[in-house]
């Protein structure tokens, strides 16, 4: 077995470590794999986690054995790879930050499976410019999650946002709304906890907000926590530590309607299926329609 690869990514030469080393077993996938796909989605990946602090998701034997959830960036990285330190209670954290595919590329040899992004950035830790309702469905039901997008997205458009979709890679879908003006974690987690229970309320009998699991009774949860300061949302793109190696994709509102459509559609195991749906731009122009949450808050206030 090869110690060492060296991959070109960007203007640098990186080098992968073992790279033969497997890492999803149920399709032998290897960390050259992995590598190799984050080289390939880079151009698209890139744009959402620039200047943004990352928390990795590493499993360094394998989407089989232990992982760990890695905030702080070592002292062993390189100099070029970009850190950014915020506040924590009681101190600070230096997150890395993923600038450039170089980056993205050495955090695959890192064997970093999954990338989640904050939902600010680093020069306005405190202000989010993105809200994401996470809908989590009790089991394995797309349906379900379908149904719940939609009517989530009709509640949005009344509150004229704009909104964007994202198959999780997982059960279900994320919803994101893009965010201007100078909005706060509190008044941004307020507001989605307000729309969340307005949405639950009108469809009590299939959503809820309850966050233990033993009182939802099998209704699909509209999840708001990650919208919070040092909170984090999976990157678009992502690979998730799941067998098959599933991607997290950004989709349209059109293709909620494709039958084939699941929340695991995509996968790092056919590249140039994922690079397709990227090149088709999915959320072309989302950032440009970023709103202030304050005209929506009152237009959701009068239908409460």
């Amino acid at each position: 077995m090869t110690d060492t690869t060296r991959v070109r990514a960007g203007r640098r030469t990186v080098e992968i470590h073992r790279p033969q080393k497997v890492l999803f077993p149920d399709c032998d996938l290897t960390k050259a794999d992995i590598a190799e796909y984050y080289r390939c989605i880079a151009a698209f990946m890139l744009p959402h986690l620039r200047d943004r602090p990352l928390m990795l998701e590493r499993h360094p034997d394998g989407i089989e054995s232990h992982r760990f959830m890695q905030k702080d960036t070592p002292d062993h990285y390189p100099d070029w790879v970009r850190r950014v330190k915020v506040e924590k209670e009681g101190g600070t954290v230096t997150h890395t930050v993923c600038d450039d595919s170089a980056t993205l590329v050495f955090l695959a040899d890192q064997a970093c499976i999954t990338l989640h992004r904050w939902l600010s950035r680093a020069g306005r830790v405190q202000s989010p410019d993105r809200l994401v309702f996470d809908l989590d469905p009790p089991g394995d039901d797309f349906p379900a999650v379908r149904d719940a997008a939609l009517r989530l997205g009709e509640l949005l458009d009344q509150l004229r946002l704009s909104s964007a979709l994202m198959t999780t890679g997982s059960k279900g879908l994320h919803v994101i709304v893009p965010l201007g003006g100078h909005t706060t974690f509190d008044e941004s987690r307020a507001f989605a906890t307000d729309v969340a229970e307005t949405l639950a309320a009108r469809h009590p009998d299939r959503l809820t907000t309850a966050v233990r699991k033993q009182s939802r009774g099998g209704r699909l949860y509209l999840d708001v926590q990650r919208n919070a300061y040092a909170q984090t949302a999976v990157a678009p793109w992502s690979i998730r530590p799941r067998p098959g190696a599933p991607v997290a994709a950004p989709v349209s509102w059109e293709q909620l309607d494709d039958e084939d459509l699941t929340a695991r559609r995509w996968s790092a195991t056919d590249v140039e299926d994922v690079l397709e749906q990227a090149r088709a731009n999915p959320w072309s122009g989302l950032s440009s329609r970023a709103r202030a949450l304050g005209p929506a808050r009152k237009r959701l206030d009068a239908v409460r």
